[in-house]
């Protein structure tokens, strides 16, 4: 691939740069602090001293977006970012997880995504965080089994009780928070306004389905690549199975060459791909030191070009797009060349033109 000599001279912004988060007024950063690393409870964290100079540059530099989970460490998470907002509380947005507990061995209902398991998991996160409410508060992952009524409902009644601010959901399938919007809107409670969910290089399968609903719903993404459980299996599993895949490797060599050329990170390029990408309000980046955190911001000091952008839109695209996604680019074929594509779909049809597929 021949080199993009193209000078950067624009930049994403920087910390204090602060966006909408989808269909409100809040108020949030371009990249969101992690604080799964927030602890040693998992094996992969820090203690508090080390993940206290974590928090105080990402504040320091206007960082104000902090998402944590009743399940990160075992609350230690909470506790320690709890203590670090102390009078900065509504200097902060303060981004929270429920439905899943350590205690469910014990207690059926001590996780999911029902009232009764919502009303003590988040009442518990509280009080961990020391803080009177949070501002965020996200289902943290879809479990098949309680109604999407009713998981609608108690998220307006803990919105309305004062105790949450704003609700989005995370790893979820399309339907599921496009008829919960749907329902919240014509029932007059509080619909999700944020997505989280995994979208990198090497997995580009969000662009489908999720992402044509977050267009139309006006969901904005908070893009994150979660584990649970044993942490440390889990990402030596995924590092295996990634490595395992040749595809990966030449994306990787693609990213190394552009670093290389930019004189930049492979991680930098990476994370600045992705906030380029539509639809991604404040991808959310994870630190166990000061120093990971110093270079993960510099994503946000330049932009890849259009050309460099392509490149790696080419290298990772997949070559399996699934239908019916597959035949948009034939429709010109029976409704006309030169029709305008609302820019919300765009991207869909982006992607759409690496399918091999003929309708």
């Amino acid at each position: 691939m021949a080199q993009d000599s193209t000078d950067i001279n624009e930049t994403i912004g920087s910390l204090d740069d602060y966006i909408l988060l989808g269909r409100s007024g809040l108020r949030i950063s371009p990249l969101c602090l992690g604080t799964l690393t927030f602890g040693e409870s998992f094996g992969i964290g820090s203690n508090y001293e080390v993940s206290k100079e974590v928090f105080d540059y990402y504040f320091e530099k206007g960082g104000n977006f902090f998402d944590t989970a009743n399940m990160y460490n075992f609350g230690e998470s909470e506790r320690f970012l709890g203590e670090y907002i102390g009078d900065k509380r509504s200097q902060v947005v303060l981004a929270n997880s429920t439905a899943l507990s350590p205690n469910v061995k014990y207690n059926p209902n001590a996780g999911g995504n029902h009232r009764k398991s919502l009303v003590e998991n988040i009442d518990a996160s509280i009080k961990r965080l020391g803080t009177g409410y949070v501002d965020l508060l996200y289902v943290h992952i879809w479990e098949y089994r309680t109604p999407i009524e009713e998981v609608m409902r108690s998220l307006d009644d803990v919105v309305r009780s004062g105790k949450v601010l704003y609700v989005a959901i995370s790893d979820t399938p399309a339907w599921v928070f496009s008829r919960a919007n749907t329902i919240a809107e014509f029932r007059g409670w509080s619909p999700f306004i944020g997505l989280q969910t995994r979208y990198n290089l090497l997995d580009r399968s969000m662009e489908y389905d999720i992402q044509s609903a977050c267009a139309e719903l006006d969901v904005q993404s908070v893009i994150k690549a979660k584990n649970t459980g044993d942490m440390r299996d889990m990402r030596n599993n995924s590092i295996i199975r990634l490595g395992s895949n040749e595809t990966n490797w030449k994306i990787l060599d693609e990213v190394k060459a552009i670093a290389t050329e930019i004189n930049r990170t492979p991680a930098q390029v990476a994370l600045n791909w992705i906030a380029q990408k539509p639809g991604i309000t404040s991808p959310l980046i994870g630190a166990r030191t000061k120093t990971q955190l110093v270079e993960n911001l510099k994503a946000l000091e330049f932009k890849l070009t259009p050309k460099q952008m392509e490149r790696l839109d080419n290298v990772s695209a997949s070559n399996e797009i699934p239908f019916p996604y597959s035949i948009t680019m034939n429709l010109n074929k029976y409704l006309g060349k030169g029709i305008q594509i609302p820019d919300k779909y765009k991207a869909l049809f982006e992607a759409s033109k690496k399918s091999k597929e003929k309708y």
